[in-house]
């Protein structure tokens, strides 16, 4: 038995035995007051009266009242701008080390989120909680001694001005502990490599000189990397040339609709662990194997409230109303979708990030990933959730015995008719007819909203079947190949236009 991998391993499962019961909503309370005691002399701290706040009754109630929602382009505008300009102690105090960009699924344009010397920190805090959650899992003790592939974005990050800037992946990536380096792979010289198809190949002409034992990345991006390595050393799955992989700790997107593809290019069951980091914060991670829920990280620098995911609260765009209603972590309901508004140590402040979750246990305060504000479908009154997509597309998985890694949809007007027009990303054969007749099927049947909306304005369903090679050459395209970079559920007419015409020339 390997005396490094006895180590560690002995080391977490102390870790965990000794680590107490926490309080997620205690906790919570806690990170609010610290936030607000921190950032109080900051100009949003006085300009909301944070001094005040923490004087009041009740803190999150106060709070709540006092200082409205802000997404991305508001708290630039207002506020973050300043911080870019160089100016300190705007909403966080001092100034940011870092800028993570994030085109995510919005497109070309880069978000630039503050990400201070605290964020980082809490950042490494949840990935050290999340290596003792591995203690759950019964993982064997020489898996400890493997390499781990982190596939993010390059950590070859930019001067601008005086701060450095990258996507979060390559940020965290670039500030690993240094008793972390030896195990993570593919190295810092190959992970600097700015040019995805470059960085991806020269992974798979090395993969051989390293005995990996976790994969760690977006789960579309991962798939790409793992058929180049299996295709460059003539092998028929992944374990051929990594016989040792035993974990992918998914992220960014949910991995289900990834999981029949994915488990196809293995030759046996490896464990899945879901994360949830995005360019604002660690926000989940799932802790043990019985759930594929991930457990909200309650006490990491990031306090959490909830905004009811209904029709009457959203906008056009994906922002809320600012007198949509708000709730607590003791609060919540199960199976409820929120819009996730977070506030940080990186001085984001009642921040729209742009996801719904749901809870699926309210005391250990665990969550799924529904889908975005953006990428709700309510045309005619449909009211289409991406959890809802990709629910319908797992039966239609196993019912044409097919892999549907991708998707997108529009409502489109043909004839003067609604119709939801689906692109899905399949290699498998499939008579788009019958499939567009079973997906229509299927979520009537398990959408009341979607159902009557079927009965009245929406006509019916359109599938067009293409490669899912299709959609990453689309994100090479508009966006960027690798790091945090989603495909887009559902798109406006206009953005379903282009789409359309690149489609069509592959």
């Amino acid at each position: 038995m390997a005396i490094l991998g006895s180590i560690i391993k002995g080391a977490i499962d102390l870790r965990d035995s000794l680590t107490a019961e926490s309080s997620p909503v205690k906790e919570q309370q806690e990170v609010l007051q610290t936030l607000l005691k921190t950032a109080q002399d900051t100009a949003f701290g006085k300009y909301y009266g944070f001094s005040k706040i923490l004087e009041s009754e009740n803190v999150a109630k106060t709070f709540a009242e006092k200082v409205p929602f802000f997404d991305y382009h508001e708290m630039k505008e207002q506020w973050w701008n300043q911080t870019i300009d160089g100016l300190e102690d705007i909403t966080w105090p001092g100034k940011p080390s870092y800028f993570a960009l994030s085109s995510g699924t919005t497109g070309k344009t880069s978000k630039r989120i503050p990400v201070t010397d605290a964020m980082i920190q809490a950042i490494k805090d949840t990935g050290t909680k999340q290596v003792g959650a591995l203690a759950n899992f019964d993982l064997p003790t020489d898996f400890f001694e493997k390499e781990i592939m982190m596939l993010g974005s390059s950590t070859d990050l930019s001067q601008r001005d005086e701060f450095l800037e990258g996507e979060i992946s390559g940020i965290t990536a670039s500030t690993i502990p240094f008793w972390f380096k030896g195990y993570y792979k593919p190295g810092e010289d190959i992970a600097k490599i700015d040019d995805w198809d470059t960085r991806v190949a020269t992974i798979a002409k090395r993969a051989k000189q390293w005995d990996i034992g976790a994969l760690s990345g977006i789960p579309s991006w991962m798939e790409l990397m793992m058929k180049e390595v299996i295709n460059y050393h003539d092998a028929k799955t992944i374990h051929d040339v990594w016989p040792n992989l035993q974990v992918y700790t998914s992220g960014g997107v949910a991995f289900q609709p990834y999981e029949k593809s994915f488990r196809q290019l293995c030759n046996r069951d490896i464990t899945v662990i879901d994360t949830y980091l995005a360019s604002e914060g660690f926000i989940a991670f799932q802790q043990r194997p019985e759930t594929t829920s991930m457990k909200l990280v309650t006490d990491g620098g990031i306090y959490f409230e909830f905004v009811p995911f209904q029709p009457e609260f959203i906008q056009e765009d994906g922002s809320i109303s600012q007198d949509a209603p708000v709730v607590q972590l003791d609060e919540v309901v199960l199976d409820q979708d929120y819009v996730l508004i977070i506030s940080t140590v990186s001085g984001a402040w009642r921040y729209l990030i742009g996801d719904t979750i749901a809870f699926t246990d309210i005391d250990k305060a665990e969550i799924i990933i529904t889908g975005r504000t953006k990428f709700f479908l309510n045309v005619v009154g449909s009211q289409l959730s991406v959890n809802k997509m990709d629910t319908a597309l797992r039966e239609m998985e196993t019912k044409f015995d097919i892999e549907i890694p991708e998707f997108t949809l529009a409502a489109v007007k043909i004839n003067n008719e609604f119709y939801h027009h689906w692109y899905v990303g399949t290699n498998g054969s499939i008579d788009e007819e019958e499939f567009a007749n079973a997906l229509d099927a299927t979520l009537k049947e398990a959408n009341k909203n979607y159902s009557v909306a079927r009965g009245k304005a929406l006509k019916g369903v359109k599938v067009t079947a293409v490669s899912p090679e299709v959609f990453y050459e689309w994100n090479g395209k508009n966006k960027k190949k690798g790091g945090q970079v989603k495909m887009a559920r559902v798109m406006g007419e206009e953005k379903f236009e282009e789409w359309e015409l690149f489609a069509k020339e592959q």
